[in-house]
Order: structure tokens, then sequence, then C-alpha cells
């Protein structure tokens, strides 16, 4: 089985990340998405503004708004957000490893995140494990990068009121927990 890792802070999770959610597994390009939402991101110049567990049941939820022939190959996995201290990638995928030892593991990074991943904790060892699949986003260039036709969308416009671009759960959790008000 190709299991694909797509993690990041999703704060929220946004129609964007559905997209490429939904086109990776009907294009069959992975056959099982393991959604990871970040615990405490390096990479990033801030903290996420919603909690673990809060940006956990995002995740949950917009799962579930996915057509049932998507969401079945999809699953939330704590694992980052339940980690004390930092969260690498590599342990990740180290534990992921160890939890599905006979799948290809595919890890799916943003054309924005690639830029940086000579930054990344032991990004040697993390290529030498992984098969990486590097998703064309809006206004990055990265060679050999798949266009699925990303959505221009960032969860910083969402936070900003900038964009109503979420699943129907996921609003209505972030308006019963006032997040993201201003």
């Amino acid at each position: 089985m190709r299991l694909g890792l797509y993690g990041g802070t999703f704060d929220p999770i946004h129609n964007g990340h559905l997209h490429v959610i939904t086109r990776l597994i009907t294009e069959r390009i992975v056959d099982h998405i393991l959604v990871i939402p970040a615990g405490e991101p390096r990479l990033r110049s801030s903290a996420p503004h919603a909690t673990g567990a809060q940006r956990r049941m995002m995740c949950q939820l917009a799962i579930k708004d996915l057509p049932a022939d998507v969401s079945v190959k999809v699953e939330v996995n704590p694992i980052e957000i339940l980690r004390i201290g930092p969260s690498y990638t590599i342990d990740t995928v180290e534990a992921v490893k160890q939890a599905y030892p006979d799948d290809e593991i595919v890890l799916i990074v943003g054309s924005d995140a690639y830029e940086k991943i000579d930054q990344w904790h032991r990004v040697d060892e993390l290529l030498q494990l992984v098969t990486l699949e590097v998703i064309q986003r809006p206004g990055y260039f990265a060679d050999s990068a798949r266009d699925i036709d990303a959505i221009d969308l960032s969860a910083t416009q969402v936070r900003l009121h900038q964009s109503d671009q979420l699943s129907p759960s996921v609003a209505a959790y972030i308006k019963e927990n006032n997040l993201y008000v201003s």
C-alpha cells in the first residue's frame, strides 16, 4: 500500500487541504492518507492559534465531510500533537514505519514547504525513508511538483476572515468555539 502522510498545522484545515486529499485519493497517487496535525512546528514564525486538540477535532470533522469513497481512505493521526516538545517529521516517519512496516510511505508536502526542506531535521535520513510527493501550490514553483490545480488559499486568510473556504462541520466548530475571532 502507498500510505500518504499529509502533515500541517491545519490552523484550521480548509478546502485547499481537502482538495489535495481528494485529488491524491481519487487519482490513486496514494491508497490511504494519514492527516497529521503538527505539534510544535519548528519552521513557523508563530505558534498555532488553536490548540492541538482543537486542530485535531477540526481535521476529524473535515474528513467526515468528504465524499464517502474518499473519507474511508483518510484518517487523522494525532502522533505529533500528543508528542511533548518539538515535532520533527523524521520522528513521525520512523514511528509510522514501525506501525506500517510493509507499506511505501509517501510524504506529501506543498511546494512552499519544499522550499525549506534543506532546513528540516535529519533531512537526508528522512528522504531515504520516504517517497516525496511535492504538490504545486500557487505562487511557489518547484521542479517535479505535481500540479493538481491546487486552490490558492491559506489558513491565514481563513483566520483573518478573508475566506470562508471551510467544510460545513469545520465552519460550525469554529463558530461554536469562538476560534479566530478578532
